[in-house]
This record gives structure tokens, sequence and C-alpha cells, in this order.
């Protein structure tokens, strides 16, 4: 059985050798021409960075399975898959966002870094700081990452508030769930966006729906630059109807030079490394191999696409 793959990590070939012998790895370009007799049964590919993922669907007969580093698939060509299976890293990066996120709160509330000081002016023993004990937090999408951070905000004796279109059982005591969109955010101090883009999605975040929010609420985007409405987010931080956007994703990516985004007081803006983690590629290497083995043992794959709704 050969596996193509475009992703060459050190210790893969090994991996496989160990806890899939029998599957044969052949590293393969990823751009520009491929070989003319390239065929396989399954492809290691990314997500997020450009390949000739198309070129490799099209030239093999043999494709039955797609694994994809990452999770997002808005950019992946989901109208080639047809049949085949696709399945994405779903979970690897759920604790380094949730932890990234419980950041963005904790500098919020503590006013960081403006409260530091850096001269000798200013009150000594004497600031108006919050706590994030009592806060709600309004999470929009209950995948792994807004799993993982409810686990972290309830240690923090958050009240929990979650949106989602599938129910699931959230494991921490006392999760809320809401039915809509004014439901989850009406008094909610702090509201995530970690929601898949589709497009149910892409400008859900639009002029009503910061509108429903708290006056003085803070947003959290670590989903999708394109399900927020940029212009109308512009907005709502102006009028002081919100008073904070801490952003880790932005439409476009990179943002040109000179956007608005880079200087606004009101905005906290992370060039897309929320995920980032020690062992990550690690993990997103054992995350394949669970679902190779499952593969070669024709049972059920984790992460599986549903190509239908587009997550």
């Amino acid at each position: 059985m050969k596996l193509l793959s475009h992703i060459d990590l050190p210790g893969l070939k090994e991996t496989l050798s160990h806890d899939a012998p029998g599957v044969e790895l052949v590293i393969i370009p990823s751009q520009g021409p491929l070989p003319s007799d390239l065929d396989g049964e399954i492809l290691l590919t990314y997500i997020a960075h450009p390949t000739n993922v198309d070129q490799v669907i099209a030239q093999c007969p043999s494709l039955r399975w797609i694994h994809a580093f990452g999770t997002g698939v808005d950019g992946f060509p989901l109208h080639l898959i047809g049949d085949r299976l696709l399945t994405v890293g779903r979970g690897a990066t759920a604790v380094p966002i949730a932890e990234w996120i419980m950041a963005m709160m904790l500098a919020a509330v503590k006013h960081l870094p403006e409260s530091w000081h850096q001269a000798a002016t200013g009150p000594w023993q004497s600031a108006d700081l919050q706590t994030l004990a009592g806060q709600t937090l309004a999470i929009a999408g209950f995948g792994t990452i807004g799993q993982a951070l409810a686990q972290r905000a309830h240690a923090f004796g958050m009240t929990i508030r979650a949106l989602t279109r599938t129910r699931h059982e959230s494991g921490t005591a006392g999760v809320i769930f809401a039915a809509h969109w004014n439901d989850l955010v009406h008094d909610a101090d702090h509201v995530v966006l970690a929601l898949p883009l589709t497009n149910t999605t892409r400008n859900m975040v639009d002029s009503a729906a910061l509108a429903a929010m708290k006056p003085g609420a803070h947003l959290i985007n670590i989903a999708r630059g394109p399900i927020v409405d940029q212009d109308a987010l512009r907005l709502a931080l102006d009028s002081g109807h919100l008073a904070l956007a801490s952003l880790d994703t932005v439409t476009p990516e990179p943002l040109p030079q000179g956007h608005w985004l880079y200087d606004h007081p009101q905005i906290r803006l992370s060039p897309h490394i929320s995920w980032s983690g020690p062992g990550m590629n690690k993990g997103m290497v054992q995350l394949f191999i669970g679902n190779l083995q499952r593969y070669l043992k024709q049972e059920a794959l984790e992460g599986r696409v549903d190509l239908a709704s587009g997550y």
C-alpha cells in the first residue's frame, strides 16, 4: 500500500515502519509537475500550505483516503474529493489555542500590558483590575477547541455558555447550551469564535450580531477571519459598544501594510499563531498514525470531514 505525502517530517518513515509495516512512504513535491506514473491509496497533505493536491487527486485513480494536517477545510478543494475519505487533525491544537484564549481574557481583565510600570510615574498599590471569576464566557462552536476552553474557564469560576449546530456532551460541568446567537452573547463578557468557516458562518458576526453583544464585551476570534464583518467590527469598537477585540485570524492574511487593524487601540492582533505549542508536528503525526491503523483494520476514522457541511 502506497502512502503519498507532501509532508516529510523527521522520523515519519521510521514511525510508519514501526506502527504500520507494509505501508510504503512516497514523498511527493508540493508544487510543480508530478511523476507521470504516480499513484497511491493514501495522501498525507497540508491544509494551510499551497499544494498540488488537485493534481494528485486527478492523477491517482487508486486514491481512497486523504488526511490533511490542520483543521479548517474552507480553502481545501472539497469539490474534488468525490467518494474518497477526507480526515483532518481535529483536536491536535486544541490545548494551545484554548490557552491562548485564556491568556487574552486574562490580559483584558488584568489590563496587560498597560498596567505595567516602566518609569517612576503613576500610582503604586492602586489599580482597577478585574477577575475572570464570575464573568460569562460565550463560545460559538463547541468542537475540540471549545471544549478544551470550557474546561479551563470552568477552573477560573466563569459562567460558560456555548452555541453549536450539534449539541455535545461537554465533559465540563455547568456548560449552558444556547439556542441562538442573541441568547449566547447578550450578557457575555467574552465572546469566542471557534467555529468553522462555511457558507452559513461567513460574515455571521455582522453589525446586528455585534449589536446583540453586551456593551463593553470582548470579542476573540481564533476561527477564520471572514466570519467577522471587519467594517462592522470597526464601527462597534469606535462607538464604544465593544471594548476590545483579540484577533488571531483576520482577512486577508497577511494583512497589507497600513491596514487599520494594526494600529487600532482596541485591537490585539496576532498573526494566526494561537495553535503553536511544543510538539505540534509530532502530535499531528500521531493522530494520523492512529487513523492509519484504523484504516488498515477497516475501522471508522477519526476527524472525518462532512463534505456537505464543509467541516
